[in-house]
């Protein structure tokens, strides 16, 4: 299976004073087209860290980040940007919805960075929302939305420019046990009409239940990788660091 997003010996470090924390430290992932990847760990483990680069919205302090097979880890922010753009869809656990942009407005907003024009940012915006049973709230902003439905509508949005990648980080962390349910199954969803998805979570049911393919992570090591065969759970690889 074709790998879509790589990272390989990938560390991240930052200077604290006269210490270096190493938030990563040396992990391989390998993100194999059409999958549903769980990056999974408790606070502190990387995980936010690994969101970050393998959504290239970082670059490494070592290590090497391929997307679809080119080399993206010494890239310029505004060449990162332009790539990202077309090629991954971001969901955040906060929703980063634009408060003074109507739903179908904030839906639109990453269509306008794509120089698409006006008339197909609306439709595809309209289009998008119906798809996510928010056709009726299309024109409500941010703060008379519930929380599921700002998901909702940061789901929409990550669709905007058909990107082959979703990255959605903790998802369904600021949302009750139903609605929880209901955002997993629109990621589902779009897993079973080829798109591939990356969830970052700390809760293990989530990824167990909804991914294929985890990466456990601990103290900036992938601590295992385990996959999902016939329905049941297998260690694929246990790293040594």
């Amino acid at each position: 299976m074709e790998n879509v997003i790589e990272l390989q010996n990938v560390a991240k470090y930052y200077e604290m004073g006269d210490n270096i924390v190493k938030a990563l430290d040396g992990i391989n992932i390998k993100v194999e087209k059409g999958d549903f990847v769980a990056i999974m760990g408790p606070s502190g483990s990387g995980k936010s860290t690994g969101m970050n680069l393998v959504g290239s919205l970082d670059i490494p302090t070592k290590g090497e980040i391929y997307l679809d097979n080119k080399n993206i880890s010494h890239l310029e922010e505004s060449e990162l940007a332009q790539l990202r753009g077309k090629k991954i869809g971001f969901i955040f656990q906060s929703f980063n919805l634009i408060p003074n942009l109507t739903a179908k407005e904030n839906v639109a907003l990453p269509m306008l960075f794509q120089e698409v024009s006006k008339r197909e940012r609306e439709e595809k915006a309209e289009k998008l929302l119906t798809m996510v049973d928010l056709g009726e709230r299309m024109d409500h902003y941010p703060n008379q939305l519930s929380g599921g439905q700002q998901q909702r509508v940061a789901i929409a949005r990550s669709l905007a420019n058909d990107p082959e990648v979703i990255l959605a980080d903790e998802p369904t962390g600021n949302l009750d046990s139903k609605t929880e349910e209901s955002i997993m199954s629109f990621l589902e969803n779009l897993n079973q009409r080829g798109k591939t998805i990356i969830m970052v979570t700390h809760e293990p049911h989530l990824a167990e239940k909804h991914a294929k393919t985890i990466y456990w992570l601990k103290d900036g090591k992938v601590e295992k990788v385990t996959k999902k065969v016939n329905g049941k759970w297998k260690e694929v690889k246990e790293v040594k660091n």
